[in-house]
């Protein structure tokens, strides 16, 4: 039977998905869901995205393509939601959890929803009744960018269901896309949210002007950050040094196409939150998780020094070069 996906989202990233589904050999069909019908259009006449990696050539058919999100969902066994998480409950409003029931559902998206303060995985189980069995994630240190180019990229896909993230990771192994498996959603999943709030902080530090040196260890200590939350929410036995957690949060951290450390380098030079998004014009996922992160974390009670810095900063609109000063003292 021939595996039918559908991509729910039209940013870089949703781009960069299609391209690695549709350069994979594993015959299937493919839909796509995006929001613009200009863009719609233009992908349809042109076959590239008009907005986002432009230069990748866009092989789904015309048909396939809608801003109908029932219909694709309906047509789909397979449903990939990459939409920016402040975004994901508008998007599937019109969604019943009935017209979800009995598919697989893949999150792409590296972030928290708001309001819920919950990710991706749990947002799905308790609001739209999926089972854990049936939620994958897409994790990894894999910049939409790169995948555009076709440069050597590697991504964890996580499910409580073993076979089921090992069939996902075989639509979309390309030569320039490795794979593998990894049964730890929730810690793959809280990881990639974390890894965008240090790549804020890494960014933030550049712009007061700390150097390469404290740079390095404020990414050592993140990744101790990340491994103390990671083991009060699910202890379960993983590697923190994966790259499903230390590689994307590295990437995340130095990498010139990380939206989050650009968003924190401009705060760090004095650009307002909203300046900051105006002139982006692209979704810092950390902006929203830290702020989702303050509010889980008095459940925990983590000792996370960074990531409240970084929530200080954006929320308390605290000055970044005092802030980034006190936490100098408290790193090691």
């Amino acid at each position: 039977m021939t595996p039918k996906v559908a991509m729910i989202g039209g940013g870089s990233w949703a781009t960069a998905i299609i391209k690695m589904l549709s350069d994979n050999f594993t015959e299937k069909e493919i839909f796509w869901w995006m929001r613009n019908a200009e863009a719609i259009t233009h992908v349809q006449q042109y076959k590239h995205n008009p907005s986002y990696l432009s230069s990748v050539e866009i092989r789904v058919p015309e048909k396939n393509i809608s801003n109908d999100i029932k219909s694709i969902i309906a047509a789909a066994d397979y449903i990939i939601l990459n939409v920016p998480a402040a975004f994901l409950k508008d998007t599937l409003a019109s969604v019943t959890p009935e017209q979800l029931k009995g598919k697989k559902i893949i999150s792409a998206i590296k972030g928290i929803v708001p309001d819920e303060n919950l990710i991706i995985g749990e947002f799905l189980n308790q609001k739209y009744h999926i089972p854990f069995e049936d939620i994958v994630v897409i994790s990894g240190p894999c910049h939409a960018e790169e995948v555009a180019l076709e440069k050597l990229s590697y991504l964890t896909i996580a499910s409580t269901d073993l076979k089921l993230a090992e069939h996902f990771a075989n639509l979309l192994n390309t030569r320039y896309i490795k794979t593998n498996i990894s049964d730890d959603i929730f810690g793959t999943e809280y990881a990639a949210v974390l890894k965008n709030i240090y790549a804020v902080a890494s960014g933030i530090c550049h712009g007061v002007g700390y150097g390469d040196n404290f740079q390095a260890v404020l990414i050592s200590n993140a990744i101790r950050e990340i491994n103390r939350f990671v083991e009060a929410v699910h202890p379960i036995s993983r590697d923190i040094k994966e790259s499903a957690y230390l590689g994307d949060l590295l990437v995340t951290a130095y990498s010139q196409f990380s939206r989050n450390r650009t968003f924190g380098n401009m705060i760090g030079k004095g650009y307002t939150v909203k300046s900051a998004q105006l002139e982006m014009n692209m979704i810092a996922e950390g902006y929203y998780a830290v702020n989702c992160m303050h509010y889980i974390n008095k459940k925990y009670k983590v000792d996370m020094p960074i990531s409240r810095a970084v929530y200080a900063i954006l929320y308390e609109k605290h000055s970044p070069q005092i802030e980034m000063r006190l936490l100098t003292e408290q790193l090691n």
